[in-house]
């Protein structure tokens, strides 16, 4: 009979990694974990504590810090195959999974399909000539090398491509390597993993080429499986459900989607919300029951597509995933910098995209051109930034896989500041306290279109304190309205002082909020 060893890559929520691991093991299964290294060691420590005494359970023997697109989570996923194949000679297939994935079926339907065929289930379309890349660079992935990440270092990653294009640096892939590409949620036999590993020993040349390729995790495993492995031997599908959205977004499961989840053909299902108690319970009972009679009507895309359609024309039956995931999710956490003077509220945030994994983004609901990642057109205006605002930042947490976001934002969007508040995800502000010059306001005055070369000096002379009063208006209603969380570093208090407000802001140590705060000229016009 089918014994899985799952292979779960996560970095968040220890308490449902636990769960995970003890339901999947009880049913007789095995789990290699890999735990991101930029998570929190103590989450990390807490995991390998309550999983100590599991025997179905091993850990990656190296943790990788790991990036969307980046060849560390092919890495992280080598260690955790490597530690199952050692830990768990009786695994007979190996299951890629997530934290947001759970089983859709029971344990006894997943061993018995695997039993039914001797194949190795993953996509793998060939690279070039088919269009499983919608949007997006694509020969460029492979033929140039990449070391930066295109969503944290935007700039570097294309400025380090073109370089590549101006200077002919164009490479070619593996003579003997037909690249593929498809889902990274594959499942395989131990046959096929283990030839793999073998590879990996053998061919130095394919896997540094991997190494520096965009987005590995689609083509890695893809590639090597329909290089190793007879082509009846295949079954280029996932037996992981998930669809996307409109956004190239994943679907989000909640509560109400029991039914619909257990009748599609997969075994697992991504990617469950968090929130979604009373799924996760039902679901975590029907994976150790036996007997149970699934009847597989398949029509879950069908219907998606069926009712986001119907929602282009004016006649939908259901809200768009924008209006009805009103919510960040509640274990997010947004983070508000706040500031007047547009140029220090930047300087705080690229500081934070220097010295933290914080994604920072600069002033996206006051800034037409702030730069953010294309997310189907949500983004390209402020007019639906602005009306669009908890699912613009919810697709931003998405995008930057990410439960920790920094945001700035002018003092006068009050009401922006109040409606992230109220939401279940938690919210924290850090205004930043400047002095104001008669210089400065009038600069502000003509750039804004208060007054301009011809405006006379008599009313300039009324428009400066009338300007100020309006900006010291601004920060006492941000006071009034007792924000739980709300830090203040001022222009005018010590670097000490200030670090202190930064440190609480960001939950960092406070020697490496003074090297933020120290910042030479941090204040400076």
């Amino acid at each position: 009979m089918a014994k899985i060893a799952f292979i779960l890559l996560c970095h968040k929520d220890p308490k449902a990694i636990i769960d995970q691991a003890t339901r999947l093991t009880a049913a007789g299964d095995y789990i290699s974990i890999h735990f991101d290294a930029r998570s929190a060691r103590s989450d990390y420590d807490m995991i390998r504590a309550a999983l100590a005494d599991n025997p179905s359970v091993t850990f990656a023997s190296t943790r990788e810090k790991c990036g969307w697109g980046e060849w560390s989570l092919v890495a992280g996923t080598l260690h955790a195959v490597e530690a199952a194949v050692e830990a768990f000679p009786r695994a007979t297939h190996f299951y890629m999974v997530s934290g947001d994935c759970m089983a859709i079926k029971s344990a006894e339907y997943a061993h018995d399909f695997l039993d039914t065929d001797d194949v190795d289930y993953i996509e793998s379309f060939d690279f070039f000539d088919s269009d499983w890349i919608k949007t997006g660079i694509k020969e460029e992935r492979l033929v140039y090398r990449h070391w930066f990440n295109e969503r944290t270092q935007k700039r570097r990653f294309y400025a380090s491509m073109r370089a590549q294009q101006v200077l002919g640096l164009k490479r070619d892939v593996p003579k003997d390597i037909q690249v593929q590409i498809g889902s990274q949620w594959w499942c395989l036999r131990r046959r096929t993993i283990e030839w793999i590993l073998d590879f990996t020993k053998r061919r130095r040349d394919v896997m540094r080429f991997f190494s520096t390729t965009w987005i590995p995790d689609e083509t890695f495993f893809q590639t090597l499986v329909r290089h190793l492995v007879p082509a009846d031997q295949i079954v280029t599908r996932t037996l992981t459900f998930l669809m996307f959205t409109d956004y190239g977004m994943p679907v989000t499961f909640y509560n109400d989607h029991y039914d619909l989840l257990l009748s599609q053909d997969y075994i697992f299902a991504r990617k469950i919300s968090p929130d979604a108690h009373e799924l996760k319970r039902r679901l975590g009972a029907l994976y150790a029951a036996d007997g149970v009679d699934f009847k597989i009507s398949n029509e879950g895309r069908s219907l998606f597509a069926f009712l986001t359609g119907r929602g282009r024309i004016g006649q939908r039956f259901g809200e768009r995933f924008w209006e009805s995931e009103t919510t960040l999710g509640r274990d997010r956490e947004l983070l508000i910098v706040v500031s007047k003077k547009w140029h220090i509220g930047k300087r705080l945030l690229q500081r934070l995209r220097e010295t933290t994994n914080i994604p920072a983004i600069d002033y996206l609901f006051d800034e037409e051109g702030t730069p953010l990642p294309d997310l189907g057109g949500i983004q390209a205006s402020l007019e639906k930034r602005t009306r669009h605002r908890r699912a613009l930042m919810r697709m931003l947490f998405d995008y930057y896989q990410t439960d920790r976001l920094a945001i700035g934002l002018d003092p006068a969007a009050l009401e922006l500041m109040k409606d992230f508040h109220a939401d279940r995800s938690k919210t924290r502000l850090l205004e930043i306290e400047t002095e104001f010059t008669d210089d400065w306001i009038l600069g502000h005055a003509m750039r804004v279109g208060l007054a301009g070369e011809r405006t006379p000096q008599e009313a300039i002379d009324r428009l400066i304190p009338t300007i100020r009063q309006d900006f010291y208006y601004e920060s006492d209603r941000i006071r009034d309205a007792s924000f739980d969380e709300m830090y203040i570093m001022r222009e005018n208090a010590s670097v000490e002082e200030n670090a202190e407000a930064l440190a609480k802001f960001l939950s960092i140590p406070e020697e490496r909020a003074l090297e933020i705060a120290g910042t030479k000229d941090f204040f400076g016009d």
